[in-house]
């Protein structure tokens, strides 16, 4: 085959929310192939899930089957958070057996990075697969595993494990509703590729 490679993609459960491109609304899941999903938080004023489209078309670009789930309460923290209050963060049984599918998540959350851990816990103890992070907080294995996530890098105590899942890589300083730079583009491919064992 010479030049482009065509990718089917079962796309979107309710329409697009008609801003900056008509994005992907709560309760998206978009289907192509079963070797990454993106999951991204439910967009918002603040979460806006531009870069979270960029991200998913360089990795379908690099022949990278990636799948997209947008979360139906993507917002907020996690009840165990602490600090927490407002929204609430939670995943569905439905968005849990969608994202069991999948060899390898690519989870993209925010800024802050209290959430950001207690996040991908909740999502980690419910979903036993390898993941990289995508974020804009400057966090790291250390952070994780102090919380009880599994790393690849830096594993908690066997009895203070809070999840099924393990993190295999983290990319930091994405920021949310901005174009993301093609250095970064080209960070998230490569880890996602080592985290498949593909590179």
């Amino acid at each position: 085959m010479i030049g482009r490679c065509t990718h089917v993609v079962d796309c979107r459960e309710t329409s697009g929310m008609g801003k900056g491109g008509s994005l992907a609304q709560r309760g998206t899941f978009a289907e192509c192939g079963t070797d990454v999903c993106a999951v991204a938080m439910s967009p918002g004023r603040r979460h806006i899930t531009k870069p979270v489209c960029e991200i998913t078309f360089g990795l379908r670009e690099s022949n990278v089957l990636t799948s997209t789930v947008v979360l139906n309460a993507g917002a907020g923290v996690p009840h165990d958070a602490p600090a927490s209050g407002g929204t609430l963060f939670g995943i569905t049984e439905k968005e849990i057996d969608q994202l069991n599918n999948f060899k390898l998540l690519v989870i993209h959350l925010g800024g802050v990075a209290n959430h950001i851990i207690y996040k991908a816990r909740l999502i980690l103890r419910n979903v036993n697969k390898p993941c990289v992070i995508i974020c804009e907080s400057p966090v790291d294995c250390e952070d994780f595993a102090k919380i009880g996530v599994k790393t690849s890098k830096v594993m908690p105590a066997d009895e203070d494990i809070k999840t099924q899942g393990t993190i295999k890589d983290i990319v930091t300083g994405v920021i949310r509703g901005e174009t993301i730079s093609q250095e970064k583009l080209d960070e998230i491919i490569r880890k996602v590729k080592l985290a498949l064992g593909d590179a």
